[in-house]
């Protein structure tokens, strides 16, 4: 049977098992049966530099509490405080290993304020960069996954791997981390001479490699024991708790950014998107697979179909002296772990009036995972978390 089954969820945060109405646990904490543990911050089983206290009996969880690290934090007040091109360098931090996605959704939102119209060429490399992001991204979930089970081998596959990625940023960008790439207008530079051939080999190798991560660890007998069955998401949980990308993929929504608000060139890219029934952590592991397999096609689409020359920056005023009209605006786009959006207003002035980061990770490593981890095995607890694939600026931003 379903750990959950016997639970049932009518949308109330405080509607765990072992809670009651006003969100105490139902049980004698000062009983010698329950003790506290804290998993993180120092765990190779934690996401970035997050921790969870958690309550166990024996070795079964009775409650979990997220404790996010506030390694990067205050972005959204940071950004107030600064003029509009000085937080191009700022929003990179705000998921340090996909900072794409902050350069477009932060620099679209400007644009949409002040009317700039991007350059063809720029979309195009703007949606190179950020299938770029999705494709080491993904690289990097799966390296951190197997680790968590002790499958180092794929581990050093996966992260050599996304070093072949991090090379072509740093070719294209300067910078193989922060990139600093999408900027207000269009992007910094074209792509060099004889990138397509060198993104295009390492493509490749990507693939080759693929084979073996998948009989290496999605058919490995101890992987699929760990995982299939395990940290189940019910479908009827998505729209409450706000799931998206992989996790509600896995679990049967049809919700991709990249299809239902097409931005960038997506709309003359074809895929197709991948969904599962599961919606376990096997399930949403090799949905992981399966969209990365996705991204380095979209990837060759792109090479393909980018035209080689036109102009890649649109002609704006001075960016020191921008001053935006007011207004507000939200913009969407589809990173590895979901929906990503900004929300900005502008009060006319040359400084935001207010910036709303929406990242998957607050959702996803408070709300779910505290509710997920409820009658857990604590040998359990590193996997189910990981599957959330969560990234802690995010969440205290």
């Amino acid at each position: 049977m379903n750990k959950f089954e016997k639970f049932s969820f009518d949308g109330d945060r405080t509607a765990y098992p072992n809670k009651k109405a006003d969100g105490s646990l139902d049980i004698d904490l000062s009983s010698h049966k329950y003790i506290k543990v804290w998993q993180g911050p120092n765990h190779p089983g934690i996401t970035g530099n997050m921790a969870v206290e958690l309550t166990v009996c024996g070795d079964e969880v009775v409650e979990a509490k997220t404790h996010v690290g506030y390694l990067h934090r205050g972005f959204e007040k940071l950004m107030e405080r600064r003029r509009y091109i000085q937080n191009c360098p700022l929003v990179c931090r705000v998921s340090v290993p996909e900072p794409d996605y902050n350069e477009f959704n932060y620099s679209t939102c400007v644009e949409n304020l002040a009317g700039i119209s991007v350059p063809d060429k720029a979309l195009w490399l703007r949606t190179l960069a950020l299938e770029m992001a999705r494709l080491q991204g993904y690289l990097m979930w799966i390296g951190g996954a197997a680790g968590t089970l002790g499958f180092g081998t794929v581990g050093q596959w996966s992260n050599y791997l996304r070093d072949l990625v991090l090379d072509r940023f740093e070719e294209l960008t300067g910078g193989r981390i922060y990139h600093i790439y999408i900027l207000i207008g269009g992007v910094r530079n074209d792509i060099p001479v004889g990138f397509k051939q060198r993104m295009l080999d390492n493509l490749r190798e990507i693939e080759g490699f693929m084979k073996d991560i998948r009989k290496v660890l999605f058919d490995n007998y101890v992987f699929k024991k760990r995982t299939i069955g395990l940290g189940i998401i019910e479908p009827e949980w998505i729209y409450p708790y706000g799931i998206v990308g992989p996790n509600a993929r896995a679990a049967g929504s049809l919700n991709d950014v990249r299809k239902d608000y097409p931005y960038g060139k997506y709309s003359e890219l074809d895929f197709e998107v991948k969904t599962s029934k599961q919606s376990d952590i096997y399930a949403r592991a090799y949905l992981r697979y399966e969209e990365l397999l996705t991204d380095i096609d979209l990837i060759k689409q792109i090479l393909d179909k980018m035209p080689d020359g036109g102009e890649f920056m649109a002609n704006i005023p001075n960016v020191f002296n921008l001053e935006i009209p007011a207004g507000e605006t939200y913009v969407r786009s589809e990173c590895t772990r979901g929906e990503y959006g900004y929300y900005m207003v502008s009060d006319g002035s040359g400084f935001p009036r207010r910036v709303n980061v929406r990242g998957p990770s607050y959702t996803h490593a408070v709300a779910l995972l505290e509710r997920m981890l409820i009658n857990a095995n604590i040998a359990d607890v590193a996997q189910i978390m990981v599957s959330l694939h969560t990234y802690p600026p995010e969440i205290e931003r």
